[in-house]
């Protein structure tokens, strides 16, 4: 096996770990609907991201950037878009199956694709057109608008991929001098920061220590997701590790049956597969033009 070959599996494992970090995240903060608010359970694990995210800038020396100008801006209109995507997905995820959030937020690569083509003027062609077109598709089968299943919580999840595009969108437009764990740091704690408000709105429910340290988890497995997310793309080729992204998918299936007991139905898989064979198809053409 040459090393190309092995830096390949390592990243695909990486890059599997970082969706297991996330998805058990996910699983994590579902697990507290119904016990405490929803802004609270926002703040309260924003507090330990902070801290997770602020020591590991400080070891590696991210801290220090002091932006200005453009990317001043653009830092605050991706706050906005990280604080706005995880209020709706949250909302979302917190009334609604596991698996079926997930399987919706999997549009993502694909309206960011788009997006950019609109946007930001990056060259798409009709092939890759046609695959966003059928991964909406898909999404619809998931979400079936006017069917029995459908509720507004699917609108809610659509919502915060239009969030999360807006907000990876104003990070593409940031000069490169600044740290990836420095704009994490700003991240989180504009989602911190939009828990304290809603809390102060909504009122405060007392906390017990296993709950205190079940956010605790929700924080080291979001930080999970990101630092293997980043050691992916440093170890393998992206056309070789990014289809490992959709592993979500199948980890988010895996918990909610094991968790809370959820079956995706047949019209759930159907969409997701078309879904995911949209993203595939899409990555494998970005990766031939690039070639």
């Amino acid at each position: 096996m040459s090393v190309t070959d092995r830096d390949n599996l390592i990243g695909a494992a990486f890059m599997t770990l970082s969706m297991a970090g996330f998805a058990l995240n996910d699983t994590l903060m579902k697990s507290f609907s119904g016990d405490l608010p929803l802004m609270q359970v926002i703040f309260l694990r924003g507090i330990f991201a902070c801290l997770f995210v602020g020591a590991l800038a400080a070891a590696t020396g991210q801290l220090k950037p002091k932006p200005v100008g453009r990317d001043t801006r653009l830092l605050i209109y991706r706050c906005l878009g990280e604080a706005g995507a995880t209020v709706f997905f949250l909302t979302a995820l917190f009334n609604m199956n596991l698996a079926d959030a997930t399987a919706i937020m999997q549009i993502l690569p694909l309206a960011i694709t788009m997006a950019a083509a609109v946007f930001l003027g990056e060259a798409v062609g009709i092939r890759r057109t046609i695959a966003a077109a059928v991964g909406f598709v898909g999404v619809m089968i998931i979400i079936r608008p006017g069917g029995e299943e459908f509720t507004i919580y699917s609108l809610f999840c659509l919502t915060a991929v239009i969030a999360l595009v807006f907000r990876d969108l104003t990070t593409r437009m940031m000069s490169g001098g600044l740290p990836t764990l420095f704009i994490s740091l700003l991240t989180a704690f504009s989602a911190m920061l939009t828990g304290a408000i809603g809390t102060l709105l909504t009122g405060w429910q007392p906390v017990t220590l296993s709950q205190v340290a079940l956010m605790a988890g929700c924080a080291c497995f979001l930080l999970m997701g990101y630092i293997f997310g980043v050691l992916c793309m440093r170890r393998g080729e992206v056309s070789f590790t990014s289809p490992f992204r959709y592993s979500i998918l199948l980890w988010a299936i895996f918990l909610g049956w094991l968790i809370f007991d959820e079956r995706p139905d047949g019209w759930m898989m159907l969409g997701s597969a078309i879904v995911v064979g949209a993203g595939l198809f899409t990555l494998r053409r970005e990766a031939l033009l690039k070639s």
